[in-house]
């Protein structure tokens, strides 16, 4: 099973079996660096909330380094310099202030750093052995693209290369006769087969059918173009996976695709779940999490507002105020850091673009680091954004989006965010393009939030802070 649906949230099993595997390796590596720094083991029993709360937050850690998405196109030495920051920076970070916060749970500094560097080498091992014997292709679903039309073209230019399959090895796309094949052109491997569907699936271990087809409408003819109901039918009573062309996209991408977005499916779509008590819980974690962050960052801020005071004598103003769209399309007033020149808009609103001159020096490190963003905690604290949720945008590009782009005004059904699932999937847009881009990734966060999403989408942006990527 690729993958498990844990609250609505698509997670890769492998690397859910590796996270597991890794946690109980750096539990083990916790006791080893006790031994390793006092020749002698701690009481097993005794030790173990010290050993389990080591091992915990180093894994959340390289779950917020992106050591466990399978996207991750870095190979194994990325992979291995991500887990090096994820221990021996954030973790031993963390460690020391619950420590501190928590005395029963100290663990001594030599000995953090015997057990980091012990957790280290294990996973460096682990990793290694697992690329080494385990084939990765056996535990992905062989998958079959039912068409080569236009629906087919999504998966064509964007999911054939090897790079780009995650949870899945793409076996070929179907060709039904009577139809235009369209992907060649692409470099897809097109199959031609006189054989049944479910006679090609047995022969070939398919385990996944994906219906790419054009023409939706029933065809009992399975030499004809149109849906060949029964031989899909006879597949999954064969046991192989029938699923549609977007739900496809919505697994292995993280989005829903607008261009094959039709307004039923909004209607009758699993999701799109906004209820009291999720509301309630979202907003008691917004609350409690900008007052903690506040209570510990502000010492950044003052530094920040200084430096940026010092880069016009203290002349301009620190802070700037912009109106943006937000909840149901209420508009509310943004709170950032100046990152641009005051005169930055004397020719009307403009996106910002990369490298863009406006941008000034001090500027162009907080928006990298989106430390420009943190006088948006006052904006959450006052109801209008929340911690995870689409980017607000200016009213004068709404306008403009909504009327370019279906679909769009749908993103305003839920409070606008410091950061989210858009933002971490795809560069700073810029155009009407990267704004549909985006889109489709919002879509996906309106149709699957949740508690866990939300938490995840919090730990993956401290990638995009110290990695600067999403940013402009």
């Amino acid at each position: 099973m690729p993958y498990i649906r844990i609250l609505r949230h698509y997670v890769h099993t492998p690397y859910l079996i590796v996270a597991c595997f890794e946690w109980f390796l750096i539990t083990a590596a916790a006791y080893l660096g006790y031994f390793t720094r006092y020749q002698a083991l701690p009481d097993l029993a005794g030790y173990l909330p010290v050993a389990v709360t080591f091992s915990t937050i180093i894994v959340i850690c390289m779950l917020a380094m992106g050591v466990y998405e399978s996207r991750l196109r870095e190979g194994y030495t990325g992979m291995m310099l991500r887990t090096a920051v994820s221990i021996f920076l954030l973790a031993t970070m963390a460690i020391a202030i619950i420590s501190f916060v928590v005395p029963e749970l100290d663990m001594g500094r030599s000995v953090v750093l015997f057990s980091a560097i012990e957790a280290f080498i294990l996973v460096l091992v682990s990793r290694w052995i697992s690329s080494q014997l385990i084939d990765e292709n056996a535990l992905k679903k062989r998958t079959l693209i039912l068409g080569t039309g236009h629906r087919s073209i999504k998966v064509a230019t964007r999911m054939r290369r090897r790079s780009d399959q995650r949870a899945f090895v793409l076996m070929g796309f179907l060709h039904q006769d009577g139809t235009e094949d369209m992907i060649s052109q692409y470099g897809a491997s097109v199959i031609h087969s006189d054989l049944s569907l479910p006679d090609y699936c047995n022969r070939n271990n398919i385990d996944e059918i994906v219906v790419a087809i054009d023409e939706r409408r029933r065809n009992r003819d399975a030499n004809a173009p149109g849906l060949p109901v029964e031989e899909l039918i006879a597949c999954r009573m064969d046991g192989v996976d029938v699923i549609e062309v977007q739900e496809f996209i919505e697994r292995e991408a993280g989005k829903v695709d607008v261009d094959l977005l039709q307004p039923s499916w909004l209607v009758f779509a699993d999701g799109f779940v906004t209820n009291s008590a999720r509301g309630f819980i979202k907003r008691s974690f917004d609350l409690i999490a900008a007052l903690l962050l506040l209570s510990i960052i502000w010492p950044v801020m003052l530094i920040v507002a200084f430096c940026i005071g010092i880069g016009s004598l203290f002349r301009d103003p620190i802070l700037y105020k912009q109106e943006r769209v937000g909840l149901d399309g209420k508009l509310f007033n943004v709170v950032k850091f100046r990152s641009m020149r005051v005169d930055a808009e004397q020719q009307g609103a403009q996106w910002a673009t990369d490298k863009d001159p406006r941008i000034t020096r001090i500027g162009n490190f907080i928006r990298k680091t989106r430390i420009d963003e943190l006088p948006q905690l006052f904006n959450v604290l006052r109801g209008d954004m929340s911690f995870v949720g689409p980017r607000p945008e200016r009213p004068v590009f709404v306008d403009e989006l909504t009327e370019k782009i279906p679909f769009y005004a749908q993103r305003h059904k839920v409070k606008p965010g410091i950061t989210g699932w858009a933002q971490l999937c795809y560069p700073y847009g810029a155009s009407v393009e990267d704004s549909k881009q985006k889109l489709q990734y919002d879509l996906y966060y309106l149709k699957n939030h949740s508690f866990l999403l939300d938490l995840i989408i919090l730990l993956q942006t401290v990638e995009v802070v110290l990695v600067g990527e999403g940013a402009r």
